[in-house]
């Protein structure tokens, strides 16, 4: 048996002993604020397995493994419906950019072992009503206040803020350059005063997402991530990793194992599906995009491993991982014919067609339009012309609103 068939043996069985206590029985009729409690212990139950922060550094708390690992145990974790949702955010994008960005190293390792055993959540303050895929577009602003910083503005579509501890933002301190130039980065207390938050709720019946109010929100200049005005750049390097890590081969939906069980469970036209053509087809095509996804992903692993930023390779991971999720959920639905609608309000779009499918257009947009991924792509990858942008180089103060 090699390392990692060892590995994976010893990530399975720990998944199935911890189903009792975790899963989706264990789950079945709690409110979101019991199944986050009962999350919270889950994540410190991995945290002391020794499977939370697989492939993060063994001083921030982590394993030291590697991406392969970390993919390994995820394929074994999902099969279970484990409440684990509440910390995909936290643990994919502002954690690992405060480990990269905060200047407080001994505040930096605190919150990022606190955030490795559930006790602590990080949300991400990015988008706001007039600046989502624009990002530089953004209004809120930080001017300074004696020592500090004092901030004003809405962001809206946060994930987890209602049960966030931190949050990671990024706000205007100068409206007299070009909006890129003018933004800096920091983190922020979601409980200090002046931070109001007020969820939204989706089609899907959930309300994870939410508008946060900053009024008057003060805080001190050690809560900067950037330089000032060098915000933008941090804000990339945090996108980067969304499109790396918050969108995995999968697109953050089912893996391609389950597709497989149902068509092998599910008949057309009295045999099972899994003997058509056509279904063999569509998963020969996503089996072989799932691997050049996760060559992809590797490499941005091993590149923030080594202290460098992923390249704009992240925006066609994203773009293609989602779309081709949002397709394979559509066919399991289809194949299940009336039990497709059948929908569980505990089920994570990792392991449920129909919560993957609904959920879907969301993940098309968070972190990044369709459109806006193939300007990336275009732009950044293959070095076609720019899209005209009459607002470039312009004061953001000077731009008409």
């Amino acid at each position: 048996m090699s390392d990692l068939e060892a590995f994976r043996a010893k990530a399975a069985a720990w998944c199935e002993s911890m189903v009792p206590a975790f899963g989706k029985a264990a789950r079945k009729g709690l409110s979101v604020e019991e199944d986050l409690a009962l999350g919270r212990r889950y994540q410190k139950a991995k945290f002391d397995a020794g499977f939370a922060g697989i492939n993060w550094p063994t001083e921030y708390g982590g394993q030291g493994l590697g991406h392969i690992e970390k993919i390994t145990f995820e394929g074994e974790e999902m099969k279970h419906g484990f409440p684990n949702v509440y910390f995909g955010i936290s643990l994919g994008m502002p954690v690992p950019v405060l480990m990269q960005f905060g200047a407080d190293r001994d505040f930096v390792k605190e919150r990022v072992v606190k955030a490795l055993q559930g006790e602590e959540i990080w949300c991400q303050l990015f988008s706001e009503p007039s600046g989502g895929t624009d990002l530089a577009g953004l209004r809120t602003r930080a001017e300074p206040d004696g020592n500090g910083w004092k901030i004003n503005g809405q962001k809206v579509w946060t994930s987890w803020a209602q049960y966030s501890d931190y949050g990671v933002i990024v706000v205007r301190t100068d409206p007299t350059v070009a909006k890129h130039k003018g933004l800096t980065y920091f983190w922020v207390d979601m409980k200090a005063p002046g931070v109001t938050v007020r969820p939204i709720k989706l089609a899907g019946g959930d309300s994870h997402v939410n508008e946060v109010f900053f009024d008057d929100v003060k805080i001190s200049d050690d809560h900067r991530m950037s330089p000032v005005g060098g915000g933008f750049a941090v804000a990339l390097t945090t996108l980067m990793i969304e499109r790396y890590v918050a969108t995995d081969s999968a697109g953050f939906g089912p893996h391609l194992d389950l597709f497989v069980d149902l068509a092998k469970d599910v008949k057309i036209n009295g045999k099972p599906a899994i003997e058509d053509g056509r279904i063999r087809q569509q998963i020969a095509r996503n089996y072989a995009m799932r691997a050049g996804l996760d060559s992809i992903n590797r490499r941005a692993r091993l590149m923030m491993q080594a202290g460098m930023t992923p390249g704009p390779e992240g925006s066609l991971n994203k773009l293609v991982a989602v779309r081709s999720r949002q397709k394979l959920s559509e066919l399991a639905l289809d194949l299940q014919g009336t039990d497709g609608f059948l929908f569980d309000e505990h089920a994570s779009p990792k392991d449920d067609w129909a919560s993957s499918w609904i959920n879907a257009p969301t993940g098309r947009i968070a972190g990044g339009s369709d459109e806006t991924l193939l300007n990336t792509i275009a732009e950044r990858i293959l070095g076609l012309p720019q899209d005209h942008r009459p607002d470039k180089g312009i004061p953001f103060n000077k731009i008409p609103a």
